[in-house]
């Protein structure tokens, strides 16, 4: 007997699976069942041509949304089998799930999938508690785990570095008026289901940073609240940097944000430094690695807040046309 998924089990998995990060909050993803298997497709009427004109952002973005529907499938007892990037003619389609043999979730997912709820990017300062070596191990083979590779930057002057490179090109980005402009569009002063809420934004950027922020109107930071003197940042890198290398990228990256909000972790997520080509390429040679460095993260204890505003379900998803 063939297995397949169904309309409700695409709704309920759907909603896990909308809760992953996107570059502003766009939300560049749509869900469709097809022959009984669930497909992933980046939504191009979402895109961020000024920010993201490859594409790389809304593909990081679907393959972390692909990793927590995974994730939900998995804990409902019905795992799928994936093909990334099925259909050659139609490379929106990022991935195709389809039911593999029924069995019980794994404690380790069981762990992750409880923290889809309880992630968020947290901009603002950390308490400068360092982060256990035990808590390190488990971010770096929650890379590994997804064929990626997780590098945790230490020291005083390896962090500089890469410091000055995430400056660099944040420089480079503000000096284009269009860049500008679009992440403006995605700023919300009111509620919305989508883009990012001022008051998630942030504080605003001092000169004393050492890690550069987006200006998404957030509030002025109280006097002797400056960002923690020896963040942990680590990046995120693939083997490659095609497609499906990007789609493996944002699985991973999703699955090492739900492993840090398990160990109580808060993670900000620097995109700058690989929106830049020459910037990603002077960071890959400042760390020594092959691959493709594809984010960039800054990792620690922080107050608790919560995730921003999704759209709901039904806007997400492509249902067939039922014949009049």
């Amino acid at each position: 007997m063939t297995i397949e998924y169904t309309g409700e089990q695409l709704r309920a998995t759907v909603a896990d699976a909308v809760r992953a990060p996107s570059l502003h909050n766009t939300q560049p993803w749509r869900f469709r069942l097809v022959d009984g298997g669930i497909e992933v497709s980046v939504d191009p009427l979402r895109g961020l041509p000024a920010t993201d004109p490859t594409g790389w952002g809304a593909r990081i973005a679907a393959g972390a949304a692909l990793f927590n529907l995974r994730l939900a499938l998995a804990v409902a007892g019905t795992p799928a089998t994936v093909r990334l990037r099925p259909y050659p003619a139609d490379p929106d389609v990022v991935a195709r799930l389809v039911p593999d043999l029924p069995r019980r979730p794994t404690p380790v997912e069981q762990s992750l999938y409880g923290a889809i709820r309880r992630r968020f990017s947290n901009r603002a300062p950390f308490w400068p508690d360092p982060v256990p070596a035990e808590a390190r191990w488990r971010l770096g083979e929650a890379a590994r785990a997804e064929q990626c590779w997780l590098e945790l930057v230490i020291g005083t002057s390896a962090v500089n570095a890469v410091a000055e490179v995430a400056r660099s090109a944040h420089r480079v980005l503000e000096r284009d008026p269009a860049y500008v402009a679009e992440r403006a569009e995605w700023i919300r002063s009111e509620p919305a289901p989508d883009g990012v809420p001022a008051g998630a934004g942030g504080p605003q950027s001092e000169p004393q940073d050492l890690l550069p922020q987006r200006g998404f109107g957030g509030r002025n930071r109280a006097p002797g609240r400056d960002f923690e003197p020896e963040p942990l940042v680590a990046v995120l890198g693939s083997a490659g940097n095609t497609s499906a290398d990007q789609i493996l990228a944002g699985q991973a990256l999703q699955r090492v944000l739900l492993t840090a909000t398990d160990a109580g972790l808060s993670v900000s997520m620097l995109s700058q430094p690989i929106e830049v080509p020459a910037a990603r390429e002077a960071l890959r040679m400042s760390l020594g690695r092959f691959g493709t460095p594809q984010m960039v993260m800054r990792i620690g204890y922080g107050q608790p807040g919560r995730a921003t505003p999704r759209r709901p379900v039904e806007e997400v998803l492509d249902l067939p046309v039922v014949p009049a």
